[in-house]
Order: structure tokens, then sequence, then C-alpha cells
């Protein structure tokens, strides 16, 4: 009766449209009060703990922070010159350049939206110019930007760390080569694609101009070393790494790239001024408009987009660990586990189970909320089958990717539409061919666990020697 009064209210609210946090904590609080023993009180004392006591959650409002500075400056116009200088020169390497520039950003940004609204806004209008049909350029963006949540550090993987108490550091191990798999795979479609439709080809820059269109946007660049190379190495958390992610961000696009703040329209270096002078002179110059940095207007507004999004998220948390404590209260999740086991449902076709559930799911929610639902009912069920805690999270992961692209709610398809100015109908055939692609991939890593345990078990079998 618990399960079905739960599940039934929740389903009522998201059908008459009200937003998911709060249709989770009024189902969660009704539950509460109509079936359980705990206090009112508890509840109260949830919602504070759920946003408390998850040391990993500090890291989301901080690569959130991270994201909004590298958006808004021009980290990924760099990028992109520097991804369509390495592979521009292939045959449909626009395209090829515009997936590599996706990985790249992805590894910066952590967000999926965020990741096709900034390469997409640049690479789409620069596609068609060159000869490319628009409905090849948007379903490849579309498509590539969900590598956003897949390719570490990700927002939604800090998500599912936090639901089930799995180490976020591993997640963002486990998730790295999937995502350059994935890259791969989009990159070597697109080249059969473009062999077929005879789509052109950039000229080759040069080596040089590769090296220094490298060095512009190793401003970027640095922030992936500094992120995945303090957690691998085992220097530093995620949420640490985070931190110096966002205050690295800030300095890269305030004092470096001076794409906002108070020194925008200050020029890098004077008329025939020497190097070393215009170096001392930066250098000064960008130490006294250190402090007018945190009074810019715009500086300002990206503080503030970046806690409105944080604080939105973090409330769908809240509410949705209050969900997962009805859950465990009731022992639901363990009462689904034994049912399951008594079934003898063998560990493949539990997956199978687990994909079609998410696939569904993702039609109609958006990933955090999916995974904060459903991972503490899957979770234990996964753990008594056998399955790796690490393995299940990258399934997942790959389930919300596809999710971005399934309507009606998949955010990427509304993302694309704004930057094409084309109907919901369009890009969603547009998406549709490289979608097969996402779910081939899906089968791989489903059934081949060690694409995503190779990774964490060489890096902790390192660490034991």
């Amino acid at each position: 009766m618990t399960i079905a009064c739960l599940f039934l209210i929740l389903l009522s609210c998201m059908l008459m449209g009200m937003p998911i946090a709060i249709a989770l904590g009024l189902s969660s609080v009704t539950t509460i009060l109509l079936f359980s023993h705990d206090s009112i009180a508890s509840i109260s004392l949830k919602l504070f703990e759920s946003v408390s006591e998850h040391y990993t959650l500090l890291a989301i409002p901080f690569f959130i922070l991270s994201s909004a500075f590298l958006s808004t400056g021009g980290v990924a116009k760099r990028l992109i010159d520097f991804a369509i200088d390495c592979v521009g020169h292939i045959k449909g390497g626009l395209a090829m350049a515009s997936v590599m520039a996706c990985m790249l950003f992805a590894a910066v940004s952590g967000s999926s939206p965020a990741t096709v609204a900034a390469i997409g806004t640049i690479v789409i209008a620069g596609m068609v110019r060159a000869g490319y049909p628009e409905k090849i350029a948007a379903g490849v963006i579309a498509n590539a930007g969900t590598l956003g949540i897949l390719i570490p550090p990700s927002i939604v993987m800090l998500v599912y760390s936090a639901a089930t108490e799995v180490s976020a550091a591993k997640m963002f191990m486990a998730g790295l080569i999937p995502g350059l798999m994935m890259g791969g795979i989009l990159m070597i479609a697109i080249y059969i694609v473009a062999r077929v439709k005879n789509l052109p080809a950039q000229p080759f820059p040069g080596f040089k101009q590769i090296a220094k269109s490298g060095s512009i946007a190793m401003g970027g660049l640095m922030l992936i070393f500094i992120v995945l190379g303090s957690i691998y190495g085992g220097i530093a958390s995620p949420t640490e790494a985070a931190a110096v992610a966002a205050v690295y961000a800030f300095l890269v696009a305030v004092l470096g790239y001076r794409d906002i703040g108070p020194l925008k329209n200050v020029p890098w270096r004077k008329e025939n001024e020497a190097l070393p002078s215009a170096v001392v002179r930066n250098s000064f110059i960008s130490l006294i408009a250190l402090p007018k940095s945190f009074a810019d207007d715009e500086v300002n507004k990206v503080v503030l987009d970046a806690a409105k999004t944080s604080l939105m998220l973090l409330f769908i948390i809240a509410n949705a660990m209050l969900f997962a404590h009805v859950l465990t209260t009731e022992r639901i999740p363990h009462a689904i586990a034994e049912t399951i086991v008594a079934w003898g449902l063998p560990s493949w076709g539990f997956l199978i189970v687990v994909n079609l559930l998410l696939l569904a799911a993702g039609n109609f929610m958006e990933p955090s909320a999916i995974l904060l639902i459903m991972a503490p009912i899957l979770f234990p069920i996964a753990v008594k089958l056998g399955i790796d805690p690490i393995h299940l999270g990258i399934i997942m992961v790959v389930n919300m990717e596809i999710g971005m692209l399934t309507p009606p709610v998949g955010l990427n398809l509304f993302v694309t539409a704004g930057i094409t100015h084309r109907s919901m109908g369009w890009v969603i055939s547009a998406a549709l061919p490289w979608l097969g692609l996402l779910l081939i991939f899906l089968m791989l890593i489903t059934y081949i666990p060690q694409i995503s345990l190779f990774l964490p078990e060489y890096i902790d079998s390192l660490r034991g020697h």
C-alpha cells in the first residue's frame, strides 16, 4: 500500500505539470503522514541532512560556476579553432572538429546543455556556410553535446555518487574511456557519411598553426589537466578540484582571456610594444583590476546565474533525498530486490530491464531527477546480482545521455532548436540517425563492463603498489 501511494501521488503530480522537486517532496511528505511511523520533525531534518552531510554535493555549485565563466567567455571559440586546425583537413573534418570541441568543452564544463549551447552557437552556422547540410550539422552537435554528462567532470555523476555513496573520483575515472570511445564512434560515422555525401574538407593549416591555436586554447585546456590530473593522481577530491576549477575559470575568463570584466576592452599588447614589457604591464594591470572584477556587472551576472542554477539543482536533490529516505525507511528497494532475486532473473536480464526503464524515464524527466529516484531502487538489486556499482553508474549515465535527445523533455533538442530557429520536429529528425549510434554504444557499455572498469581498477592497482 505504501509503495502504491508513494508512486501514485508522484505520478499524479507530474501529470498535472508540477515541478519535479515539488512532486518528489509532496509525495514523500504525504506518504510519511499517512503510512509512516516517522515524525514530522524527521522531514525537515532529512531535508537539511541531504544537502549538508553529502560532501560530494559541494562540488556541484563549483563546477556550475566554472562552467558559467567558461561558457560566457571565449573559451569555446578557442577550443573550436584548435579542433578545426587538428582535424579540419580530413574529409568531413569540420563536423569531426565540432565533436572534438564538444569533448574538450565537456571536460571543462560538466554540462550537456551548456556544451551544445557554447559549441553549437558557433559551429552549426559555420558548417552550413562551409557546405554541410544543416540537418547533419544540427544532428551532430545535438548528439556530441551529450558527452557533457559522460566525460568527467560530470554533474550527473556527482548526483549518482551522492545518491548511492559511490566514490565520485572512481565515477570520473570510469567515464573517461567511454566518453572518448563515444566521441571516436561519432567521428568515424561522420567520416563515413562525409565520404558518401562528399562533404568538404578544410586545407591543412600546418603544424605551426596547430601549435599556435593550441597555445591560445591552453587557458581552457589546462583546466582539464588541473581537474582530472588532481583527481586521478589522488592529490585532491572532486570537491576540492571543483573549487580550484571555479577560481581558475574566473581568472582565465577575467584576467587571462579578458572576455568579461573590467579588462574586457583593454588591449593585451600595445602597438610595437616589446613582449617582455607587455607581460610586465599586463601583470601589473591585472593585479590592480582584480578587486574591481568582483564589482563588475558582467562577473556578478555570471555568479548570480550560476547561483540560481545551483540552488535549483540542490532543491531537486534535497527533495529527491527525502523521497529516497521514504523508500529506504519503508524497505521498498529491499522488497523489490528480494522479489527480483526470487524470480531468478540473471544479471544480464536485469540490465535489460534497467535500460528499458531508464530509456522510458528519460522521455519525461531530466537526468538528475531520474538518478535520484531510480538509483536507490536499482542499486541494492544490482549489488545482490553481483553487478559493480561503478558499472551500474556508467550504464545509468549513458541512458541519461540518450534521454537528452528523446522528446518531450530532451534538453539538447530544445537548445538545438533555439540555436537553429527550427521546429522541434525538424531537430528530432536531424538527431534521430545519430541517436542509433548511442543505442549501440549503450549495449557495448552494458555488456562489456571493462570499458568502464578498466581505468579505475588500473589506477587502484597502481596506488596499491
